[in-house]
């Protein structure tokens, strides 16, 4: 909007309307020698809020002054810590059902507003609604579901808490009662155990950044090996920020396993569900992840009391097999072994004895009797009967008397020897009646001398 600053001709400091150039047209185009006036710019921005559109913002109240016609509150976020002072009309606050104060978390239509003659921005409320526990259950629902479809509260994310931790972080609010009931819960039943404590906000907009902070702070921490998030019961608006997104996804991020112990058993907040333990109260929560030293110390001497009854059953039951094995006729007298053997290798060789015996017995009769037949068969049979052999002096047998001549020499075999003899008289039959080989011992023959007879 470009705007000329009237002024007298002539007058000291004040130039005339021919001397002063033409004002920039955009604020980029301004210069130290051309600069806008100052009512120019606030114009300006006037008109660039002007056009701004009202807007729904959340936020809870921490500040609020009402007068006769205005109220001044200032919202403050419910997350992070920044705020925001609000003008609200008296009309506007006359048409709740409800009405509002500190602490209330409230929806607002907001309108920036710029006032031109101070130079003030501030947000004026249209409307302001009061956000109920309807509103919050429902909002809180939507989050369960979708963090649940995410896979945030799935049982095998779950971290398995150690048996015996050596250290344990504690976030929890100072002097507080929840602190008091785990310190004290947890040092009954383990005495040794540690904490590393971190007192933080647990309820308004400044705890979900402390809880956060706190968390990455002992997640980090090399000593520590679970993590308690306790407080104590509250109402619902008391507990919601153990159900902020951030922090919900935080406590699933961790490394180390965390344990939630909000409020009552009835409470649920969202960390209960991506916790690796989820505790009815923060007494239940000491109980949980720290063992009873009693109890413990009673559990070794059962152990030990059934060892030793093991132990003890073990030792007679093997007394038992030894002695019945040492009673046996074997380990009574171990020279039976040798003994039996040795009737039994007697036994066995008198058999064997037997059996040879018998087998050449046998085979004896058997060679005998076929000696008998080769005897009978053979014609040494019918020379031991008398009978001879008669040979010339070729070797050849002689059938025949007709095939001698007088003194001739022959050879003659009998059944035990042989000799020479000399033919001196033969005597041919009348008729031939076969080619015998052999010729009757009276046949007259004369022996050479010297040959045996």
């Amino acid at each position: 909007m470009a705007q000329r600053i009237s002024g007298t001709p002539g007058t000291l400091g004040t130039p005339s309307d021919a001397a002063r150039p033409a004002l920039a047209a955009t604020a980029a185009q301004t210069s130290p020698e051309n600069p806008w006036p100052l009512s120019l710019l606030s114009h300006n921005i006037k008109k660039y809020i002007d056009r701004m559109s009202a807007v729904w913002i959340e936020g809870q109240i921490i500040e609020f002054n009402r007068r006769a016609k205005v109220a001044y509150l200032t919202l403050r976020d419910v997350d992070e810590e920044m705020s925001l002072p609000v003008q609200v009309w008296s009309n506007v606050l006359d048409r709740l059902e409800n009405p509002v104060s500190e602490g209330s978390r409230v929806v607002v239509n907001v309108k920036a507003d710029f006032w031109v003659k101070a130079g003030r921005l501030s947000m004026r409320a249209n409307d302001i609604r009061p956000v109920g526990l309807g509103d919050l259950l429902a909002r809180l629902e939507r989050l369960r579901r979708m963090l649940d479809a995410e896979g945030l509260f799935a049982r095998e994310h779950k971290k398995p808490l150690p048996f015996l931790p050596v250290c344990i972080g504690l976030i929890t609010g100072r002097n507080s009662d929840a602190e008091k009931d785990v310190v004290r819960n947890a040092t009954l039943r383990w005495p040794n155990v540690r904490f590393e404590i971190r007192n933080v906000a647990v309820q308004g907009v400044d705890a979900v950044p402390q809880v956060r902070r706190a968390l990455t702070e002992l997640d980090a921490h090399p000593e520590v090996d679970v993590i308690v998030i306790a407080r104590g019961g509250g109402s619902l608006e008391d507990l919601l920020p153990f159900s902020n997104e951030a922090l919900v996804r935080d406590v699933w991020a961790a490394r180390t396993p965390v344990v939630s112990a909000i409020g009552h058993e009835a409470d649920r907040p969202l960390l209960d569900e991506v916790a690796d333990l989820r505790a009815s109260t923060p007494t239940d929560a000491a109980k949980r992840i720290v063992p009873d030293i009693a109890e413990e110390r009673m559990g070794v001497l059962q152990a030990r009391a059934q060892l030793d009854g093991a132990m003890d059953r073990m030792l007679h039951r093997e007394t038992e097999a030894l002695a019945a094995v040492r009673s046996r006729p074997v380990l009574a007298h171990p020279e039976s072994m040798i003994t039996v053997r040795e009737q039994d290798l007697g036994v066995l060789r008198e058999r064997s004895w037997q059996a040879g015996s018998t087998a050449v017995s046998r085979a004896r009769a058997d060679v005998d009797h076929l000696r008998a037949q080769v005897r009978a068969l053979s014609p040494l049979a019918t020379l031991a009967r008398g009978y001879a052999v008669v040979q010339t002096e070729a070797g050849s047998a002689v059938h025949s008397a007709a095939e001698l001549a007088t003194g001739q020499s022959v050879h003659v075999r009998v059944a035990e020897g042989r000799f020479d003899a000399e033919v001196t008289r033969t005597e041919a039959p009348a008729t031939s009646t076969g080619t015998g080989t052999a010729a009757s011992t009276d046949s007259t023959a004369e022996a050479e001398p010297g040959e045996p007879a």
